[in-house]
């Protein structure tokens, strides 16, 4: 057998109803779900890290969840792998005329909006027409992915700025309502009304840079937890902990850290 008729044999046996795994028997589609999201994040977080041979241990991970879903299909009767494989095949095929066809695109972004219009023209065929510029969005993506999704949808139909610098005054007008509700005291529910917009203005800013905010917030926090790793080394050398330091202390070790860094990527 090859590696995939293996993997697919492996889970028959762990669902088998006598003699499989009493863990794997009880899963259904939404148990399989969080496990699913999560080994996604891993497959992002070993490729933000360039560790290749994890990327491999997690990509076989997520296969694996693929392979699941299936065969939770396949014993109810509804579809199989084969015809997950052969309809991801079959659409993939549609939805590139310029490599399997003769169609021709000036470019990427040309490339792109021929790309909706044939999924618009899918869903037309299945009876499931968008009836509004927003439709067809997930609602379980994460919220700063859907939030730039959303701002695409709407600056197809013209609802957006031209340029960066009303994306900037807008965020800089979010930040000054944020304040008054601070100053005024106002419920928690203001708010995280409030901090919707900020977060939300601040994707439409990654957006018209041309920058995944999911990415640069992922870089910024693996970021944080270098530099404060390194104020944790510093200062178990002294023999102390961050509980037992000042707030000054451990921003003179921040900027420590921060020139240590630029330091070494001049050195670079």
């Amino acid at each position: 057998m090859t590696e995939l008729e293996q993997l697919l044999q492996l889970m028959v046996r762990l669902r088998d109803p006598e003699s499989g795994c009493p863990w794997d028997r009880q899963q259904t589609y939404a148990t399989i779900v969080p496990h699913t999201i999560e080994e996604a994040y891993e497959v992002a977080d070993a490729i933000a890290r360039e560790d290749w041979p994890e990327l491999q241990a997690e990509l076989g991970d997520l296969l694996f969840q693929v392979v699941f879903y299936a065969q939770l299909a396949d014993e109810e009767g509804r579809f199989n792998f084969a015809a997950v494989a052969g309809g991801i095949v079959e659409k993939m095929t549609r939805r590139h005329p310029h490599v399997f066809g003769n169609e021709t695109y000036a470019d990427a972004a040309a490339q792109t909006a021929a790309w909706d219009r044939i999924k618009t023209a899918e869903k037309e065929e299945k009876g499931k027409a968008p009836t509004g510029a927003l439709d067809g969005i997930a609602l379980a993506l994460p919220a700063l992915i859907r939030a730039v999704k959303l701002q695409k949808k709407a600056a197809q139909v013209g609802f957006d700025w031209g340029t960066v610098a009303p994306v900037l005054a807008k965020i800089e007008e979010e930040i000054a309502e944020i304040r008054h509700e601070i100053n005024t005291q106002a419920p928690q529910e203001r708010l995280a009304d409030e901090l919707g917009d900020i977060l939300f203005a601040v994707a439409n800013l990654a957006r018209h840079l041309k920058l995944d905010p999911e990415a640069a917030l992922r870089g910024t926090n693996a970021k944080f937890e270098r530099r404060f790793q390194r104020i944790e080394h510093w200062l178990a050398e002294s023999g102390r902990t961050p509980e037992h330091s000042t707030l000054e202390e451990m921003d003179a070790l921040w900027e420590r850290a921060k020139d240590e860094e630029r330091s070494r990527l001049q050195d670079r």
